[in-house]
């Protein structure tokens, strides 16, 4: 499996974008001197696409699959890639606060401590359905581990789609979220320009 191994405030500066987007309270010291040079239409839609990468953790192939899979879905395509990506398990985890960041999440995930409708699943890009019911299994419930999450992440705002019980570290799909509700800094409609040339 490849891992990308950039230190993250590192990422973050050279895509312009700000740590607290990935659960990240730190703040990077430097700042990126720039040229004066105009950036190009195609450097502008390949930064795009990089920073959904990043901020979502998905390499290149996944990605060019929800593409696909957004275009073949009804409605906007940029806006159904957003919400493909949104809906990955790992992300979902995140947005309950049951994890600092989408790597926390992904890694919560990956060990078999997230249980979807009763069922272990340990897929961070599972994609979760209204009315799905997550939980974190209950033998972790009562480890350090959470208990220090829920200090650190417990006041984050959590998206009005979900419903959440952070004392039994469990919560529900109420809808699939829309467009406004993702409040991730990037314009898809610049990835869909990318990948439709």
């Amino acid at each position: 499996m490849a891992v990308n191994r950039v230190p993250v405030l590192k990422r973050c500066r050279s895509l312009g974008l700000e740590p607290m987007y990935l659960g990240i309270d730190k703040k990077s010291k430097r700042t990126l001197i720039r040229s004066n040079r105009k950036m190009s239409e195609y450097a502008l839609q390949l930064r795009e696409k990089q920073k959904a990468k990043f901020i979502y953790g998905v390499l290149e192939k996944p990605f060019r699959n929800y593409y696909e899979r957004a275009d073949r879905m009804k409605g906007m395509t940029g806006e159904n890639l957003m919400v493909l990506l949104e809906r990955r398990l790992d992300n979902v985890i995140f947005r309950m606060a049951f994890a600092r960041t989408r790597r926390e999440a992904r890694q919560i995930v990956d060990h078999k401590q997230v249980l979807v409708n009763g069922k272990c699943i340990n897929i961070p890009s599972y994609l979760i359905k209204v009315g799905d019911v997550i939980e974190i299994k209950e033998k972790c419930k009562g480890s350090a581990r959470y208990k220090e999450i829920l200090e650190m992440a417990g006041g984050r705002l959590v998206p009005a789609w979900l419903e959440v019980d952070q004392e039994n570290l469990k919560g529900e799909i109420k809808s699939l979220p829309t467009r406004e509700e993702i409040d991730v800094p990037v314009d898809e409609m610049l990835i869909v320009e990318l990948y439709s040339k």
